[in-house]
């Protein structure tokens, strides 16, 4: 049987503190299984931001959408994680990904080398996080006895290092764009070949992982076009057609949107989805309708 539905919404914007517990209210009320929050600078400190989302919230997941592993000290990390699943009654989900803005490292001093390097230091960092983390004498203790780990992934390295080591295979349904920093989306062909290539790396695996996909804008309207038109400008060889047809895009009325969430379940595997903090509320309609019909 295909596993359940999970809504995941990354939360973006900083926040003081009453405003930022209030969104992660109205995200549980909305009925987001997963809060998570990014790393990138200019955004909220990950670890901090989800134990107040957890002291605001009873029943949501809590999640790092991504951790940069550049910005990462392994030993430091297991500290981080550790303490927060404690703090937060072992709720955490731990997302890791090899970083892709250069300016980003630049600003906080560290090198951002090579893809190869940064794939090696985020293998290092899941090897190390699983020997401490999974040691009885770590101090301190998390208190899932495995704190569920997401890798971000498209290259064939980090298909690799997925399909070895996540729970959660998440895919960004992008590329790295030509302009450093930015990306460029993956047409349902392209999706099609990564998915299958992890598959192919994941055969054998005792328990198969969730596959998730990151969703760039979701907009419930009976006018596309004029959604769409900013992503048509940055994309100029995109059609219209082409870009309501991109994996990431949910752009439409309801029923069409319910219809392409479907449709990539049973294509792709998808089965988690998140949502990006400008789309939560858009969203909340699409997640209502698809809970009704699998009652």
């Amino acid at each position: 049987m295909a596993r359940p539905f999970r809504f995941g919404v990354n939360l973006l914007a900083p926040a003081p503190g009453a405003e930022w517990r209030a969104t992660c209210r109205r995200a549980e009320e909305l009925g987001y299984d997963v809060i998570l929050v990014p790393d990138h600078l200019g955004m909220v400190a990950p670890f901090p931001a989800l134990v107040a989302a957890a002291e605001a919230t009873e029943r949501p997941r809590l999640g790092t959408f991504v951790l940069n592993a550049g910005f990462w000290n392994p030993a430091l990390l297991a500290r981080e994680v550790a303490t927060t699943d404690a703090l937060t009654g072992g709720r955490l989900e731990l997302g890791l990904g090899t970083g892709y803005v250069p300016a980003e490292h630049e600003a906080a001093g560290l090198p951002f080398g090579s893809p190869r390097e940064r794939v090696d230091h985020l293998r290092r960092t899941v090897v190390e996080l699983d020997r401490l983390l999974g040691s009885e004498e770590h101090a301190p203790r998390p208190v899932q006895s495995r704190v569920p780990l997401l890798i971000g992934a498209n290259g064939d390295r980090m298909l690799r290092l997925t399909a070895g080591h996540a729970d959660i295979a998440a895919f960004t349904g992008a590329r790295p764009g030509a302009a450093a920093g930015s990306l460029e989306p993956l047409t349902a062909e392209e999706l099609d070949e990564r998915v299958a290539r992890y598959r192919e790396l994941a055969e054998g695996r005792a328990r198969p992982a969730e596959l998730n996909l990151l969703i760039q804008l979701v907009a419930v309207t009976d006018d596309p076009g004029t959604v769409l038109k900013p992503l048509l400008e940055r994309h100029p060889g995109l059609t219209l057609e082409q870009a309501r047809d991109l994996p990431i895009v949910l752009a439409g009325p309801l029923d069409d949107v319910v219809a392409k969430v479907r449709a990539q379940r049973e294509r792709f595997g998808f089965t988690y989805l998140t949502v990006l903090e400008p789309s939560m509320e858009a969203f909340a309609p699409v997640m209502e309708r698809l809970r009704e019909e699998s009652a």
